[in-house]
């Protein structure tokens, strides 16, 4: 499996928004690169299978609309979004998954490979609760293919995240 450091990353270029926000930042963080098959049924176990990573530390980043205010939630691919427990964790009433269009135009990037850091606009959010059970989780580094590993307590700062139990296994 391809990886760089965050040394390799720095001096590598053509960095996306979310490596660049963790270079910034002084994160320390791992990026994993793979070929996208286009034809795979899920963009996170593809990641997964891909890294031989366990489905349970490579996080998916979904963006729901909460009772109008258009919110992230970092989950891990092996299970799924549980959206009332999502509008319940920023004290909303009722959540839908936001329309894709608009989820890309609002953090600028690509179904599949949204990441939680580097948006375009800072949205609310939550990362499910387990993360904190891993020493390190991975999330998408801003496209198809493309995987960033990190602490999730950095994920979490980064992106002033609320850590609550939103996923459902």
């Amino acid at each position: 499996m391809p990886k760089k450091s965050k040394k390799q990353q720095q001096s590598g270029g053509g960095g996306t928004p979310a490596t660049v926000a963790l270079t910034t930042a002084g994160v320390d963080f791992t990026v994993h690169s793979y070929d996208h098959d286009p034809a795979h049924p899920s963009y996170g176990e593809e990641a997964a299978e891909a890294m031989g990573v366990s489905p349970d530390r490579v996080f998916k980043t979904l963006v729901a609309d909460v009772d109008g205010t258009l919110t992230v939630a970092v989950v891990p691919v092996a299970g799924s979004l549980d959206l009332k427990a999502l509008a319940t964790a920023v004290g909303g009433k009722r959540a839908a998954m936001a329309d894709p269009a608009l989820a890309e135009r609002t953090t600028g990037y690509v179904r599949g490979g949204i990441s939680p850091l580097g948006q375009r606009k800072k949205l609310p959010t939550v990362l499910d609760a387990s993360a904190s059970a891993h020493p390190t989780i991975c999330v998408s580094a801003g496209r198809r293919g493309l995987e960033v590993e990190l602490a999730p307590t950095a994920l979490a700062t980064l992106t002033d995240a609320t850590l609550a139990p939103i996923g459902r296994a």
